[in-house]
């Protein structure tokens, strides 16, 4: 979401969103948003071809309403981004709130590390930055954006009470560091990926490449890999970060057997709660653009 702000006018934007109420912002947010959407042919064109192989049961009018969520959900988060620095301890539980915290404290008195599976699902950004200002802060595997001026501000902001990033270029070595000092990371991994750093797996019935890294990770280092979500809840406009119990993963002794099985539990998490809150998915990615060999393209 945040590549948006490499694009001149939307950073302006968040420049003059980070200085206004917090209603008065993510009612512009949602309406540029509304806009994009309406001006961006080809992604919503990758998002109702996603619903149409995701979820093939849904009408056109109901893939439509979903796509048009979708960027209601991506506006939102860009006016609560620019206003990341204003959530304190004293106003976080009016923006932020938990459901399922003992599951992360649990795994994390374990002592090993934990790994948050998460995806682009709600308000993943305005998450994880509220989990640090409760006082838990974590690592976050980050892409880096082109723009190095604008990669340092996005990265103050996210780091700005307490969580540290890293590249992906130094996702193993970075990763297998902070298990063994029993920090907590957490990995977006719901996006396209290629062979060999991805495995298929099923993802809504249709094989995707997916990072196996994190499973990799978590049978060396014994570490709780814990599922963790943001979603935006509209009955009582805050934010809701959902924590699991630790997945028990599978143990075969076949290294490769089970880097794939535990990959697959992990984005069926994923997709439990892409099914639970549809219209907040990032549905515009390509997510199936990865194919098995022998397969044809599906875009």
């Amino acid at each position: 979401m945040l590549e948006w702000l490499e694009f001149a006018p939307v950073w302006l934007l968040a420049q003059i969103l980070r200085v206004l109420p917090r209603p008065v912002a993510r009612a512009i947010g949602i309406a540029i948003a509304r806009l994009v959407y309406l001006l961006h042919g080809r992604l919503r064109r990758v998002g109702l071809r996603n619903l149409e192989m995701a979820l093939p049961e849904t009408s056109p009018a109901e893939r439509r309403r979903i796509v048009r969520g979708v960027f209601t959900t991506l506006g939102r988060q860009l006016a609560d981004f620019a206003q990341l620095p204003r959530i304190t301890p004293r106003n976080v539980s009016e923006i932020v709130e938990y459901c399922g915290l003992e599951h992360y404290l649990a795994a994390r008195d374990r002592g090993q590390g934990v790994l948050f599976v998460t995806a682009h699902l709600g308000g993943w950004e305005i998450g994880s930055y509220g989990h640090s200002v409760y006082g838990y802060p974590i690592r976050i595997v980050v892409r880096e954006l082109d723009n190095a001026p604008l990669n340092r501000f996005v990265d103050r902001y996210r780091t700005a009470a307490g969580n540290q990033t890293f590249g992906k270029q130094d996702f193993a070595r970075r990763l297998l560091a902070a298990m063994r000092a029993g920090e907590t990371v957490g990995i977006l991994m719901d996006t396209n990926m290629t062979p060999p750093q991805g495995v298929f797996v099923p993802f809504f019935g249709i094989a995707a490449c997916t990072a196996s890294g994190l499973a990799r990770v978590a049978l060396k280092t014994q570490a709780a890999v814990v599922p963790g979500f943001t979603v935006w809840d509209a009955a009582t406009r805050k934010y809701r970060i959902h924590f699991e119990p630790a997945i028990e993963l599978v143990r075969t002794g076949n290294d490769e057997h089970d880097a794939a099985a535990n990959t697959a539990l992990f984005t069926a998490a994923i997709e439990r709660y892409v099914r639970r809150y549809p219209e907040q998915w990032l549905w515009v990615h390509r997510r199936w653009k990865s194919r098995p060999p022998g397969e044809p393209p599906l875009y």
